[in-house]
């Protein structure tokens, strides 16, 4: 039977906050656990920062003292399964594991959502998204071998291929380009405003790692690399950010975040192979479920309108994270040429990609190819996981 967040009863508000002994979750084993639920964990940490920065957001420019307060009692819980959710990566992980593990999430989760985006205009800007993506992971698992003297394999653990993708160095493009066309929030389907909110908040979490963690290296290549594609996720977020119909009202907005909290927590409760990690996700759920009722209210109440005519009657098939090779292998043969030029897409540098291209470079080879001639030198060869194109999508 299908499930509608919006006929099922939450856990109640005040019975939501958890003690330390209760935060204080169990991290996964970083030798032992799937992949994946590392990758939902990465999402879903994603999902809540940006429920957080959203909800904060909404406050600064609400006048009224008692939605404010409102706003604070759930954006404290909501900061509550964010650390959470977070607290359960392992804290042996190094900077640099974890870098890779979200560019795996990048890839893999931005290929679904293309695949499954019913409007062509934002299925290419996914599609376009996920060969740079694709292409970073290749750049730090070079990375990781030089400093670490580690394979990626162990990460990914063949569920992702590392190889090129479209080159980091030509994802440097004049901002003005970065900004796409959003959807008609009267038109759109309810599944597209899901899926612009999930890459925005994900694109948006590896933006923010990408610029505190930069520093920490003492290692110059990697503090330029980090420089380098740390840039190339602001033009990311702002090319997601984008797609979002900037005429939806604050109420609809938190609307659709609430909604998209309990679509994904219900997703990964239905595919998540760690029954602790499980366990999460479907109390999360029953939280979140509550926080969706009381933005249904304010929604109904300030935009007078009925939820139903926004939402989807129930939620869509569950988000999963599973291999796209063969999906990704065949955008590298029809589009890594690709860059953009206004809203649109073009095959061939322009005026504005060449000025911008160097500008950048500043005459100097860019710091992501530099990482691959310097793990040349040491290891005799790039680093490079391929498996057979054939493996189911």
């Amino acid at each position: 039977m299908a499930f509608d967040p919006l006929q099922e009863r939450g856990i109640p508000l005040d019975e939501q906050v958890r003690d330390w002994r209760e935060l204080n979750v169990t991290p996964i084993d970083p030798d032992h656990a799937d992949p994946y639920t590392r990758c939902r964990i990465i999402t879903m940490n994603g999902i809540e920062t940006e429920a957080i920065s959203f909800s904060h957001q909404l406050a600064r420019h609400c006048p009224d003292t008692e939605l404010k307060r409102q706003l604070a009692c759930v954006r404290y819980l909501e900061a509550q399964q964010q650390k959470a959710v977070n607290w359960l990566l392992p804290g042996l992980a190094s900077v640099l594991e974890t870098t890779i593990a979200y560019e795996q999430v990048a890839v893999d989760l931005t290929s679904w959502v293309a695949r499954m985006e019913p409007d062509p205009y934002l299925r290419q800007a996914y599609e376009f998204g996920v060969l740079e993506d694709f292409d970073h992971l290749y750049r730090y698992a070079n990375l990781y071998e030089m400093i670490e003297h580690r394979k990626a394999e162990k990460i990914v653990d063949n569920l992702t291929e590392v190889m090129p993708g479209r080159p980091t160095y030509l994802h440097h493009r004049d901002p003005v380009d970065n900004v796409r066309e959003p959807y008609d929030r009267n038109t759109t389907e309810p599944l597209s405003r899901l899926h612009a909110l999930t890459i925005m908040a994900a694109e948006q979490q590896t933006m923010n790692f990408y610029m505190n963690v930069g520093p920490m290296y003492m290692e110059p290549i990697a503090r330029r690399l980090y420089q380098e594609i740390g840039l190339i996720e602001e033009e990311h977020v702002t090319h997601y950010e984008s797609l979002v119909d900037p005429g939806e009202s604050w109420w609809e907005m938190l609307l659709n975040h609430e909604y998209n909290e309990c679509y994904l927590y219900y997703s990964f409760m239905e595919t998540e192979s760690d029954p602790k990690v499980k366990n999460i996700w479907e109390l999360h759920l029953g939280m979140e479920l509550e926080h969706l009722r009381l933005a249904a209210e304010l929604f109904k109440r300030f935009d007078g309108r009925d939820p139903d005519q926004v939402l989807a009657p129930a939620l869509p098939p569950p988000v999963t994270f599973e291999p796209n090779k063969a999906y990704v292998r065949d955008l590298l043969s029809t589009q890594i040429d690709c860059t953009t030029l206004g809203t649109g897409y073009v095959r061939e540098a322009h005026e504005r990609f060449s000025k911008m291209q160097e500008a950048i470079m500043g005459g100097e080879q860019p710091p992501s190819e530099r990482v691959i001639e310097n793990n040349r030198a040491i290891s005799g060869q790039d680093y490079r996981l391929e498996v057979e194109a054939a493996v189911s999508r």
